[in-house]
């Protein structure tokens, strides 16, 4: 990625969390601006289930539905069905786009779930640059 800048991330990008079994699609909501047609997302996009949708199961000892099910299973790691819970918003984003006031997101931003996994942007779904 060096010299090549970031990239804006649209609605309909492919994002992966390190504690989910499968990619999940980002859902932006409409704002005024676009790239390329689509809509671009920014570091305030973290809605669960809005934004951000399951990704698979999740795998995460954290996680408390995960925690129990492993217990019941005599610690044999059970995975849950994901639910998505971000704890705060997406990092660093871009220096130099803004959407309605907030920085626009980047493809090499991250995003916490509040059960230890780190939510990456695995494919921005689209090709316009920035910073």
């Amino acid at each position: 990625m060096s010299g090549m800048g970031k990239k804006l991330v649209v609605d309909g990008a492919t994002l992966k969390c390190s504690q989910g079994s499968e990619t999940s699609t980002f859902a932006v909501l409409p704002e005024i601006a676009n790239a390329a047609e689509k809509i671009v997302a920014t570091i305030a996009d973290v809605a669960p289930m809005v934004n951000l949708k399951p990704f698979g199961q999740c795998k995460s000892p954290a996680n408390p539905q995960v925690a129990s099910a492993t217990a019941a299973a005599l610690g044999v790691l059970t995975p849950q069905p994901c639910k998505p819970l971000p704890a705060g918003p997406w990092s660093p984003g871009s220096s130099v786009t803004t959407v309605s006031g907030k920085k626009a997101l980047t493809d090499d931003s991250k995003c916490n779930c509040m059960w230890a996994g780190t939510i990456t942007v695995e494919d921005p779904a689209t090709d316009v640059a920035t910073d």
